[in-house]
């Protein structure tokens, strides 16, 4: 944690004698370069999180239960392991970032309280949340990119699309973590309620939101819950880009209902950060 001090603190001398603001993307790739410098010493503490788990579902439904899915069976009419690896994009990403966006964040407020040192310097709260959002955005490419080389080993990848599928992989992490940074800036105490949201909502959304099936195989009560779901909307443009059906329309509409999600998680996320580092 002392390297994310050390790295915040490199601007603070020459701005303050010149009482000129640090810059806000200079600020934020501050943060940035300090939470890696910490990441590429412990990084091997999180691979099995962010890409080996991925890698487990999609060996073990793709392959194992997907050699009893019946040929022909599957929407497009590909292999069950084809149909599944897009989806696992969004799925992963949101499973990393609710790791980094919860414990992490509540640590920089009440255990190391390396945000409160951070924003010492120069570097505002908003400056802080960006370079944060910043640092997830990287995870989640770095373990997407992984978990592609796998898939691609495996033969379930179908075309170049599956780039854009790990490109909007990302945005579905991010908007899903935007929120929980917010909620983690606003917990005082160990961190138990972090626990309902893997729970309750991290691990139904894998379910039932469209990962591993169609949700029209649900019942119809049930699926416009999985429409309010960022996973959802994510694995619909992960799997159109990867199988070049994705219309211009459909992801307009993915898209922006991302955006707005990561737009409010952003704004809150900033508004409790600033109430708890300047009160």
């Amino acid at each position: 944690m002392t390297d994310i001090l050390d790295a915040a603190t490199r601007v603070r001398t020459p701005h303050r004698a010149t009482g000129r603001p640090v810059g806000s993307l200079r600020s934020a790739l501050l943060v940035l370069e300090s939470i890696w410098t910490w990441y590429r010493r412990n990084w091997k503490a999180t691979v099995f999180s962010s890409v080996g788990l991925p890698v487990l579902y999609l060996l073990a439904m793709g392959l194992g239960f997907g050699s009893q899915v019946r040929a022909g069976s599957v929407p497009g009419g590909v292999a069950y392991v084809v149909y599944l690896a897009p989806a696992l994009f969004p799925a992963g990403a949101v499973q990393t970032a609710a790791a980094e966006c919860t414990f992490p964040v509540l640590s920089g407020f009440q255990w190391s309280k390396v945000f409160i040192g951070i924003t010492a310097t120069p570097i505002t709260p908003g400056q802080l949340v960006f370079g944060q959002l910043l640092w997830v955005a990287s995870r989640l490419l770095l373990s997407g990119a992984a978990f592609l080389l796998v898939a691609l080993a495996v033969g379930a990848v179908s075309g170049p699309g599956v780039l854009l599928s790990l490109v909007f992989g990302v945005c579905t992490g991010l908007a899903f973590g935007a929120p929980l940074i917010a909620l983690a800036a606003s917990v005082d105490s160990d961190g138990k309620a972090f626990n309902a949201v893997f729970r309750f909502v991290v691990v139904p959304m894998s379910l039932f939101a469209g990962t591993f099936f169609p949700i029209t195989q649900l019942p119809a009560w049930v699926r416009p819950v999985a429409w309010f779901t960022p996973m959802w909307h994510g694995t619909e443009l992960a799997r159109g880009a990867a199988f070049g059906t994705l219309g211009w329309g459909s992801a307009l509409v993915h898209l922006g209902f991302l955006a707005l999600l990561c737009t409010v998680g952003v704004l809150l996320a900033c508004w409790r950060f600033r109430a708890r580092l300047t009160s």
